[in-house]
């Protein structure tokens, strides 16, 4: 179960800052509504993950994933071009993250 409340916290993580962008320094009060939103439940999510998985851990996952998710969202909705250097960046991110589910002992399994 602690593995959905940081794949919530993740998502809810993505979609603030997606929703950033459009907030237009919180002059827009839809998408700011849903900045607010989205990292209040974004950090409740994450704290009940902290419960048994370190933090360190927990960090590492949330923030790589939220990286590649991030600039797909960006990619999607903005038009922001992805480059192959960016690209390859977030393959080994990817695989950064699958190299500590898989094989650390610290990943709370």
């Amino acid at each position: 179960m602690n593995y959905v409340y940081l794949f919530a916290a993740i998502i809810c993580e993505v979609i603030a800052t997606s929703a950033l962008k459009a907030a237009e320094g919180f002059t827009r009060l839809g998408p700011s509504v849903i900045v607010i939103l989205g990292y209040g439940l974004a950090f409740y999510c994450l704290s009940l993950t902290l419960r048994t998985i370190p933090v360190g851990i927990a960090y590492a996952l949330w923030s790589g994933i939220g990286i590649v998710l991030i600039a797909l969202a960006g990619w999607v909705f903005y038009r922001q071009p992805l480059d192959g250097p960016a690209i390859l960046g977030m393959a080994l991110i990817v695989a950064g993250v699958l190299v500590i589910n898989l094989f650390s002992r610290t990943a709370g399994h």
